[in-house]
Formats: C-alpha cells, structure tokens, sequence
C-alpha cells in the first residue's frame, strides 16, 4: 500500500510538472531546435531525480518512525575455522590381477576332472588331465633307453681313463647320452602339459567343461579367481595429474554394497592418453569381508588439498552481483536504534565440498554470515534474526 502511494504521488508531481512545461515541450519538438529539446528533456530529468530522493528520504523516515513495521527475518551462523578436505572425485572399476580363464595347452579326451565350482585351490593343484595318447609310455621307454646311455657312458669313461679303447669310443657313449637326456626332456615336457595345474591359489569360479569331452588349445576349461588382491583401475582427467601421487589415500566407495573402503594410489601411469587426455591409476583395496568382486562400479575420491583452518559457508549463500562480484551478506548491529543490519562483503572463493564452498578472503573468524533470508535483503538493511 505505501508503495501505492509513492507512485501515485510520483505521477502527480510529475503531471503538475508536466502540466507547466507541456507547452515549452510542445514547442521545443515544434522548433526542430535540438539545443530547445535538450534544455526541455534535461528540465524533466532533474525534477524527477528531485522527486524521487524526496521519496527516498520520506520511505526510510516512514521505516525508522514505523511502529509496526515488519522487518526481512534471517537466520545466520558464526564463522569457525574447520578443517577442510577437498577430493577429486571419479568413476573406477574393481578388478584382480588374478582372474584368468584356463586352457588345455594340448588335444585329447578331457579323461580327469577334479575340481567343481567354487572350489578353493592352491598353486600348482592339479585340476584336470587330458588323455596323453602314449607319451606316458614313451616317457618310460625313453628314460630306460637313457639308463642303458649312461650305463655306457661311464664304462666308456673308465677305459678311457685306463687308456683303454678310442677316444671316439668315448666321444660316441657322450654324445649318446647327452642326446637321449634331450629325448626325455622333451617327452616329459609334452606330457606335462596332458596336466592342467592351478596356476596360483583361488577358487575356481566356473567350470566350462566335462569329464570325457574332447579338448584342445584355446578352448575354455575353468575360470579361476584370486579374491586376496583387488584394486581398483580408473581414467583421471590429464588437468589432475599434478594433484594424484603414488601412496595418497582415497576413499572407495561401492553403491551396490553401500560400503566405503580406504585404499592407497599405487600405481599412475606415465602416459597420456591422447584420444581423451586422461592417465591410469590403480588403487589398492583392501577386501576382508571378501565382499569385491571384478567388475564392480566403484567411486574414488582421492584426496588433494586439506586445510586445517578454513572458513566454509554454505555454497547457497554466496551470491553472485553484476560484474562477477561474489557477495556474503553478514550481521552487524550498525542500525538507528542498534538492531541489526544486513552488510554485504565481497568474497573470493576456493574449492568446493559437498554442499560448502571455502572462503579465501572477505570474511573472518566470528563472522555471522547470513544463511536464510540472504536473498531478501542488501547491503544495510534492517532485519530481525531469528534463534
């Protein structure tokens, strides 16, 4: 209603001004004079700039005499120095270096099969047999053959010590055991691979395959997993790679378990990616429950910049002004009467966490820095501070 007022006064006044220099503004426009127009446009501009200080003054003496007056309510808080920690957050997935799919490494029938899925195992365990097609046999006849070497080999030995017999003689039994421990070597390592051993300890996770199949190079026997070493390898944008060092904690969080984990950087790579611009890391994650499984989405927030004692504001209090100003408004009893008022301070801002933003400059400790309301008020104006 006040307001009503005021524009309805600021019309009047202007009208009995306009009503006195209507005629000098119709004929300064007749003239086609712009010296004439000008005089007549500035005579305006200075009654209305008289008329509206008039009612600036008469607004804030109505406010201060105002016994009923309501005034903007605020809530605010006071400012602390707080430790403050800032994280680069991103995207990863967990994974173990010990997750491999195991092959046969030669063709027969499948004629063993001693694990089952979900089996614990242990490193060189054996798993499987594959039909060796004879070289068991030939393993034997081999290693009797190299018996009958050796025999000859040293009986050749002691002649020649004796400077019994040829040297050939000699030469030959040597040359003939040497060869035949190559033949064994060889037999032995073909029928080793007739044998599918675990290659480290974990748990057969799936097994593809059954007892009496034919089998071959490249095809799919077991998945074996090792749950122990889990990490977690993720892409950080190149724009941190100053801020992510070997060893710096991070918090790993799992949303599909609802848990988060400390794990250390122990590894970032030393290439770019030039199609993205990112580098690797892995994280180690510890995995005591036993609750990790590769491929899980998980979120890191590494941490890169802590201070001990800094002055954090809500991020929704800080207001942004015509020029890129950043504002904070805060309390001080500088009223009439010692009520509090609303002053506007100008503020740089660092980094941000959750719903906190860190004030560098413009605000100190003891600040009482106006949280709800804020939007409601300016720099001086009355308020009422609510408990």
């Amino acid at each position: 209603m006040k307001k009503i007022v005021y524009i309805a006064s600021l019309s009047l006044l202007l009208f009995s001004c306009g009503g006195n220099e209507k005629v000098n503004v119709d004929e300064a426009l007749k003239s086609n004079d712009l010296q004439q127009i000008k005089a007549s446009r500035e005579a305006l501009h200075n009654e209305y700039e008289k008329i509206s200080a008039d009612l600036a003054r008469l607004d804030a003496a109505i406010d201060s005499l105002e016994p009923n007056r309501k005034l903007p309510l605020v809530q605010a808080i006071t400012l602390k120095d707080t430790s403050f920690t800032h994280f680069i957050e991103i995207q990863g997935s967990v994974d173990t270096k010990q997750n491999i799919i195991i092959y046969p490494e030669t063709s027969g029938v499948l004629e063993q099969l001693n694990v089952k899925a979900g089996q614990r195992v242990t490193k060189g365990q054996v798993l499987a047999r594959v039909d060796d097609g004879g070289l068991a046999a030939q393993v034997a006849q081999a290693e009797t053959q190299l018996q009958l070497a050796k025999t000859t080999y040293e009986r050749q030995k002691r002649l020649w010590d004796q400077k019994i017999g040829s040297e050939i003689q000699y030469l030959q039994a040597q040359t003939s055991l040497e060869s035949q421990k190559e033949v064994v070597a060889q037999l032995k390592s073909q029928l080793a691979k007739s044998v599918i051993r675990a290659p480290f300890t974990g748990t057969i996770d799936e097994v593809m395959t059954e007892r009496g199949k034919v089998v071959g190079p490249g095809q799919d026997l077991f998945r074996i997993v090792n749950l122990d070493d889990m990490y977690v390898s993720a892409t950080v944008p190149e724009s941190y790679i100053s801020q992510v060092k070997l060893g710096a904690p991070v918090d790993v969080q799992l949303n599909s378990l609802g848990k988060t984990y400390k794990g250390k950087v122990r590894q970032v790579s030393n290439y770019i990616n030039p199609d993205n611009r990112t580098f690797s890391i892995e994280v180690a994650l510890p995995n005591p429950d036993n609750l990790l499984r590769p491929n899980q989405v998980a979120v890191l927030k590494i941490e890169d910049y802590t201070n001990k004692a800094a002055l954090l504001v809500p991020e929704n209090v800080v207001q942004q002004k015509s020029g890129g100003r950043l504002v904070v408004y805060t309390l001080d009893n500088k009223g009439k009467k010692g009520e509090p008022v609303a002053v506007e301070n100008e503020v740089k801002t660092g980094l941000k966490s959750g719903a906190y933003v860190e004030i560098k400059s413009g605000l100190k400790e003891g600040d009482r820095v106006i949280t709800d309301g804020a939007k409601t008020v300016e720099d001086g104006t009355p308020v009422e501070v609510l408990d």
